[in-house]
């Protein structure tokens, strides 16, 4: 076929379509084994309408990966603007070395997951399955348990594109 690439475009290259994209923030949680931990994900997609499915991308370099791969069920947080604190904790610092749900109030939800109490928008998913998409694992949820009450308004891509990663990708 005329005009087709053998191979996959670059990284730098993919650049020139998401560049200015600005997608919401989300903070992932999990509890597994009696250890807790979260991270601040932008790779996330509602993928089923009916019944209900939500995909979570997560690094394999994250320390939160380290126990959602053998999780039931995440936590799924939606950050409000205001709420730039708590996404450069679950952004900037890594479960390697500090454990961030002492630096806020949460409680646990279903399957012991961390709900965190200042987030207005949460749900929790039951782990359908995993897959790997090259240096992220997707986890297909089913949604388990329900929390809504904010304005609507999100933190974006663009609201934290300045913080420093506690782990690379």
């Amino acid at each position: 076929m005329s005009g087709e690439r053998a191979e996959g475009l670059g990284t730098d290259e993919f650049g020139a379509f998401i560049d200015g994209l600005d997608y919401p923030m989300y903070v992932v949680t999990v509890e597994s084994g009696g250890e807790r931990s979260g991270c601040l994900v932008g790779f996330t997609s509602q993928v089923s309408i009916d019944p209900p499915r939500f995909l979570v991308c997560v690094s394999e370099r994250n320390h939160t990966y380290s126990l959602a791969k053998g999780a039931r069920f995440l936590g799924v947080h939606l950050l409000h603007p205001e709420q730039f604190e708590l996404a450069r904790l679950f952004g900037e610092e890594t479960g390697d070395d500090v454990d961030k749900l002492a630096q806020c109030r949460w409680h646990p939800g279903p399957g012991e997951v961390p709900i965190l109490e200042d987030c207005a928008r949460h749900f929790v998913g039951r782990v359908l399955s995993q897959t790997s998409f090259g240096d992220h694992v997707g986890f297909l949820l089913e949604p388990t348990e329900l929390g809504a009450r904010d304005d609507g308004r999100v933190l974006t891509f663009s609201d934290v594109k300045g913080l420093t990663p506690g782990h690379g990708a």
